[in-house]
């Protein structure tokens, strides 16, 4: 699943492409029609994302709300375009550029009520500006999950995967099964003022770049086209720092990496 900066990143994609201009909106695979015709020809105010959720703002006051889930994803070309190709939910046409979505879990109108219903049940977000450590610490120092678990509630921080949850937490030398009331606000503080680090790099590059520059050699990437990474889908392989073997279980549903040695306890 995409994590935040992928969104982060299409939210400014699609700000500079369509922002304050009217754009075509329709639905050729049709599951989204009644929506697309809704704010069709309407002029696209802003586009932003909060965690893994992008928000499209219309000058009606009507936002489309994608979230891409699994399979969900944007391909962008320039006008003018094609036949729609495959399951199209969501075409955009803009002056000089388009983008269709295919496979999202969500794509659906909401009004400004129910986008502050939305974000009241997400946690802050490390990337957008004023977000406010504190609420996830408030959660997380009260809480005796595992702050490998609290970290992937929405609830308590928006927009962190499992990459970043696995790296940030190597980083730190802190074991994902410890308590969250067991870190302390030093801790705490450390690990926020990280991730907002990464993710910045995440949406700057398109890319999670996590292994810091003296680490960034020897056993290449889980796959070609990524960067390297400390524990994330290197289970059994040596940890870069000490050698000893990554672990790797299942923790509330998702896949967890972390290195005995480095993260203790």
């Amino acid at each position: 699943m995409p994590e935040g900066h992928t969104l982060h990143r299409l939210a400014r994609a699609h700000q500079r492409a369509f922002g304050g201009d009217a754009v075509r909106v329709w639905s050729p695979q049709g599951k989204f029609a009644a929506g697309a015709a809704r704010v069709d020809g309407q002029v696209l105010v802003r586009a932003e994302a909060w965690g893994k959720h992008l928000l499209h703002r219309y000058e009606s006051g009507l936002i489309v709300h994608v979230h891409l889930g699994l399979y969900g994803a944007f391909t962008e070309s320039a006008v003018p375009m094609g036949e729609p190709v495959g399951q199209v939910r969501m075409r955009m046409i803009g002056a000089a550029h388009g983008t269709d979505l295919r496979g999202p879990t969500a794509c659906e109108i909401f009004t400004p009520a129910e986008v502050d219903a939305l974000t009241d049940r997400l946690g802050p977000d490390p990337l957008r500006r004023g977000a406010d450590p504190d609420r996830a610490w408030q959660r997380i120092h009260r809480s005796r999950r595992a702050i490998g678990a609290l970290l992937m509630d929405q609830s308590v921080l928006a927009g962190v995967g499992n990459v970043y949850r696995a790296e940030v937490l190597f980083r730190h030398g802190i074991s994902p099964h410890r308590p969250g009331q067991s870190l302390s606000r030093t801790e705490w503080d450390d690990l926020w003022t990280d991730l907002v680090a990464l993710m910045k790099v995440g949406v700057r590059r398109g890319k999670m770049h996590v292994v810091r520059p003296e680490h960034d050699h020897g056993a290449p990437s889980y796959a070609t086209d990524r960067p390297r990474t400390y524990v994330y889908r290197r289970a059994g392989d040596p940890c870069r720092l000490c050698g000893a073997g990554v672990l790797h279980t299942v923790m509330e549903g998702r896949n967890l990496f972390w290195c005995p040695a480095c993260q203790p306890g």
